[in-house]
């Protein structure tokens, strides 16, 4: 059994404790044996919560490490402090899961990179959106070429949430917070590596957020894939799924998913006509199931890769690309100019 400390005990850890605690290829596999937060009454509430009698509380995750000498450290603290709290757990020895975004800038990113190079231990990212079957079944469907070749991805995301907390106070809170994983979904779904962007931002009228709820963004890929994003979290009236609505275009057909349980997909079925005959097609489920569950398919990933393992799909050196996306576009929309991001894929 790992033995692991969880940095950050607030709501979004529940969801990881919950996991390790009840999945059936998770249980038994990690002994959570520390808490840290920087209100320790929070990681007490935790330790209360679910059982966890034998895990010691505190606020300082230096001195933790040092004492209990953990295999892991989950990492669920804001973004701002991601870069502090990660760098802590890999000179300590620790492999580290963390929440997204990867880091709060991608300079961040980067060292945090280099820094577990030389640690020799992994730094994962919990992109868990990515595995959704949804999300498989149309990278599955456009790398068979069941499209023909892939030409062209839309994204739609309409959500009106109200966190409160820091969400509401964050700077670009729809690109730096959500639209990640819209990005990482669309980058994995097409197989392709983005070039460049265009992205308008805005704050809508009405909107309880500080700044940035609201984003347009025009990514070139490479073989000429587009991809495009439009996107809200101060949209009320007619909420999308979590996972956005799709539009997959190909040379041979498109594709819709509602981000839900609804998938559709035609394609051309003859030569004739100025609207071109089609017929349905079927989408094959997931060739591996297993890699559908969302945050526990992260979870026993990063397990699998500490035990021995190949690298977790979403590394660091992998997702560095999807948040290159993000802070391209950021930057973007604060320069009103397309924003060139081919050096920061290949990092």
């Amino acid at each position: 059994m790992m033995r692991a400390v969880l940095a950050g005990c607030g709501a979004m850890a529940k969801g990881w404790i919950e996991a390790l605690q009840t999945a059936p290829d998770l249980v038994g596999r990690v002994d959570v044996i520390g808490l840290c937060d920087v209100d320790p009454a929070a990681a007490d509430r935790m330790k209360q919560a679910f059982g966890l009698e034998g895990a010691v509380v505190g606020s300082d995750l230096d001195a933790m490490l040092v004492a209990l000498r953990p295999d892991i450290l989950f990492d669920v603290v804001v973004p701002a402090a991601r870069h502090a709290v990660v760098s802590t757990g890999l000179r300590h020895g620790c492999h580290v899961l963390s929440e997204k975004p990867m880091a709060a800038s991608l300079t961040e990113a980067q060292d945090l990179i280099a820094r577990s190079n030389k640690a020799g231990r992994i730094h994962a990212v919990i992109q868990n959106r990515r595995f959704v079957p949804g999300v498989r079944r149309i990278r599955q469907a456009v790398a068979t070429g069941l499209l023909g070749r892939l030409t062209e991805l839309h994204a739609d995301f309409f959500v009106g949430a109200h966190f409160g907390g820091f969400r509401e106070a964050m700077d670009h809170v729809l690109l730096l917070d959500m639209a990640i994983h819209t990005f990482d979904a669309a980058r994995f779904m097409a197989g392709q590596r983005p070039l460049a962007v265009f992205c308008h931002e805005s704050n809508p009228q009405g909107s309880w957020y500080r700044q940035g709820a609201a984003a347009r963004a025009i990514f070139e890929m490479t073989e000429d894939v587009i991809f495009t994003y439009r996107g809200s979290w101060a949209a009320e009236g007619a909420n999308t799924s979590w996972e956005s609505s799709w539009r997959v275009v190909g040379t041979e057909g498109t594709l819709l998913w509602d981000g839900a349980d609804t998938m559709t997909a035609h394609r051309v079925a003859g030569t004739e006509g100025f609207f071109r005959p089609l017929a349905e097609i079927a989408i094959p489920e997931p060739d591996h199931p297993g890699d559908t569950l969302g945050h526990r398919t992260v979870l026993r990933g990063f397990l699998d890769a500490v035990a021995g393992g190949t690298a977790p799909e979403t590394v660091g050196t992998d997702n560095i690309q999807s948040l290159a996306m993000v802070f391209a576009a950021i930057d973007s929309a604060t320069t009103r100019q397309r924003r060139i991001l081919q050096e920061w894929s290949q990092t």
